[in-house]
């Protein structure tokens, strides 16, 4: 399933690597550029929804770049700035970004700002998540089985998510455990367990025939 694709533009590498690894955690297709002249030469073919940028960078600066890629009506700009000056924020906003995050930001924030920003520019891909009895509204993180609602804790809300995202595909616990833990999680694939049998639990999946094992392999989600 097709998720928003974010363009990541910032000279810092730690920023870039955290920005990738994180939102791609959380679902969203990464692509980082280091410089506005990166992104220049690669926007066309990634066709992003959203761009993070970076105000201060060597050559272009972020307010440059969001004025040339405000050419796209339908792009989110989110600019990354440590210029906390109200100035600053007036120049970025009239020069066609769309919304704005502190540095150093909460991580969190910035993915609520993303998706409510999508949100706004990309309506019509607002889709549920949705395979047999089963609907998940992103938007506002519910599940639906058979029409009635599945309390889940947040772990197996992403967990479910992923499998969702990537129906009838085998993944592997150590995928599962990068996408759902994170990439740097010390645990062990018990929890991947854990968890997958409580999700089954609860969404009344005792004979395994909605999330597959696959022995020797990982999970699907199946029919």
């Amino acid at each position: 399933m097709d998720t928003h694709r974010i363009l990541v533009v910032d000279d810092e590498e730690v920023i870039r690597d955290v920005l990738q690894i994180g939102l791609s955690h959380r679902g969203f297709q990464v692509l980082t550029c280091q410089d506005s002249e990166e992104a220049l030469q690669k926007v066309g073919s990634f066709k992003p929804h959203a761009a993070v940028i970076d105000v201060m960078m060597p050559g272009e600066d972020g307010f440059q770049l969001s004025r040339k890629l405000r050419q796209d009506p339908h792009l989110f700009i989110l600019l990354l700035t440590a210029r906390d000056a109200v100035s600053d924020r007036i120049l970025g906003l009239e020069g066609g970004a769309d919304d704005y995050v502190i540095k150093p930001f909460d991580f969190d924030e910035l993915v609520a700002r993303l998706r409510a920003g999508l949100r706004r520019v990309h309506p019509d891909q607002n889709h549920d998540l949705k395979f047999g009895p089963l609907k998940m509204d992103d938007a506002s993180h519910k599940v639906f089985l058979n029409d009635e609602p599945v309390n889940l804790t947040a772990k197996e809300y992403e967990l479910l998510r992923y499998l969702l995202l990537n129906p009838g595909i085998v993944l592997s616990k150590i995928q599962i455990l990068q996408h759902v833990w994170g990439y740097d999680y010390p645990g062990d694939d018990n929890l991947v367990e854990v968890h997958i049998s409580s999700l089954r639990e609860k969404l009344q999946d005792r004979a395994k025939k909605l999330i597959q094992t696959v022995r020797g392999f990982g999970y699907r989600l199946g029919s």
